[in-house]
């Protein structure tokens, strides 16, 4: 019985030593990989109202809707997502033919209304302009400081 309760003393002060790997958050974002899957982008003026990104989505979580303009072409009049209900799967972004709906880094959906988690397209496009703003950001700090590639 001693024996055991010296050798969790003994686990425990062997990781005071080491470094740590906890992030102060939200003062320190963590650094996702390329790959990370976050909250949609969405280009309205890329839409061609296919509606692949809904017939794909396991969890039916887009709707969308288009009518034809005067030059014979659909036009995007509605994008929705229920982010209450989305997977982050990635599939509509696979299927669509345009790139219209990508995936951002950004996963801060937290709210205390379910009705917040349905995102329309002008909310998609704005997360859209906001990720390119960062991009451009970082693209020029890294310029700046020598950091070209």
């Amino acid at each position: 019985m001693m024996f055991g309760f010296l050798n969790g003393f003994k686990v425990t002060f062997a990781q005071l030593t080491k470094k740590k790997v906890t992030l102060q958050y939200p003062d320190q974002m963590p650094d996702f990989g390329d790959r990370f899957r976050g909250v949609h982008k969405f280009s309205p003026e890329k839409c061609i109202v296919c509606n692949q990104c809904a017939r794909v989505c396991p969890t039916s979580c887009i709707s969308l809707s288009g009518n034809r303009k005067e030059d014979k072409k659909l036009h995007i009049e509605t994008y929705d997502i229920n982010f209450e209900i989305c997977i982050l799967c990635d599939l509509c972004t696979e299927v669509c033919p345009t790139e219209a709906i990508q995936m951002t880094d950004k996963f801060e959906l937290a709210t205390y209304n379910r009705v917040d988690l349905y995102k329309n397209i002008y909310w998609l496009d704005e997360n859209r302009r906001l990720d390119e703003a960062k991009i451009e950001k970082n693209s020029r700090g890294a310029n700046v400081s020598g950091g070209d590639k």
